[in-house]
């Protein structure tokens, strides 16, 4: 199955579910930035990233990418308010390259917070009392559900915060909330009890634009998440009930994620927030990003945005890539979990046929 029809199929599944040499050595100071080889209108990489532990740091100036250490990388981004990491989860060329960043950018400004899609606003009480040190990991994983790769890509961002005393912020919507927005639609905020409707965004904002029409674009390529099966290649017909409503679905975990790193930023002035977060909810600078836009219009937002071609014997970088991040990450992609699309659209069918079974319950 060709690389691209996958990558569509399998970012839309992660969807459903709810994103020079290269160095490993965060601290050895490269060369100056120097510009990648031009090949036509693109750009190229000197060669492929070696394995799935490693990365290529591209910066992007006016003139296209520059390869860059994470040492320069982080003197660069010292200068922003947000950094934003989107990722590949799971991956852990990009975790190795997030934990470095993180401890970089400390060493340049030690008020830095950690904000996580991976905890959710209502964990935020037992999430402290961990850092506090008022209970051990094993009782916080008892009362709150973390993430199954927990352990090994973001547990040593939470102990470093922990080591050196930093807020990290249980950003996300609980994940019962953004389901039953999933079947209910965004009205099923007015009726959730006062007690708990902090836990999702004041404000959702569901206008039509870049990032609902790329949503949609997912969304309409399979008929069990609103798409038309009777439709053509290439069709564009209006969104359904469904698709409106898990974009909606999709929209509360954004609102919700730029509302908890704008409350925190208002609150503590002088701090800048390193935020992890799929990518989906980063790339191009849409998603989370334009909603902490709408609430901080003078923030300063880095992105930073993974490419998972670093497999290629010379990687491309394209204008449309350029467009994507502030800085890119090449890896090399993780292993094929579908051979063929349809073992694919299986997976998507079975995961669809669980979410039917889910029921509004909070």
């Amino acid at each position: 199955m060709p690389r691209k029809s996958r990558a569509s199929l399998l970012a839309f599944a992660s969807l459903l579910l709810a994103g020079c040499s290269t160095r490993t050595d965060p601290v050895t100071v490269s060369p100056a930035p120097a510009a990648l080889a031009r090949n036509g209108t693109d750009h190229v990489l000197a060669g492929p990233v070696p394995d799935l532990t490693s990365y290529e740091l591209l910066r992007i100036d006016g003139d296209g990418p520059h390869a860059i250490d994470v040492a320069r990388a982080a003197d660069m981004l010292a200068g922003f308010d947000v950094v934003v990491f989107g990722e590949v989860h799971r991956h852990a060329g990009v975790h190795y390259a997030q934990m470095a960043l993180f401890r970089a950018l400390y060493a340049r400004h030690p008020d830095m917070s950690l904000s996580m899609e991976q905890f959710e606003r209502d964990q935020q009480g037992v999430l402290d009392d961990y850092l506090a040190g008022k209970m051990g990991e094993v009782t916080m994983a008892e009362r709150i559900e973390l993430w199954s790769n927990y352990g090994t890509s973001y547990r040593p961002l939470v102990e470093f915060a922990k080591d050196h005393k930093l807020p990290v912020i249980a950003a996300n919507a609980p994940g019962m909330v953004v389901r039953c927005v999933g079947i209910e639609g965004p009205q099923f905020l007015t009726r959730m009890k006062p007690d708990q409707r902090g836990w999702a965004a004041r404000e959702l904002h569901l206008e039509d634009g870049p990032y609902k029409d790329k949503f949609m674009g997912f969304a309409g390529s399979d008929a069990g998440h609103g798409g038309d099966p009777n439709a053509k290649p290439g069709e564009k017909r209006p969104p359904s009930d469904q698709a409106l409503r898990a974009f909606a679905a999709q929209v509360i975990r954004d609102d919700t994620m730029a509302e908890s790193i704008a409350d925190h930023l208002q609150k503590n002035p002088g701090r800048k927030v390193f935020h992890t977060t799929g990518y989906f909810h980063s790339d191009s600078f849409l998603g989370t990003v334009e909603r902490l836009k709408l609430r901080m219009p003078n923030l300063k937002i880095a992105v930073i945005t993974p490419m998972e071609n670093g497999d290629e014997a010379k990687p491309k970088i394209t204008a449309a890539n350029l467009k994507s991040g502030t800085m890119l990450l090449v890896v090399r992609p993780l292993p094929d979990p579908y051979a063929t699309e349809a073992e694919a659209r299986a997976a998507i069918k079975k995961q669809m046929s669980q979410r039917q079974e889910n029921k509004c319950e909070l």
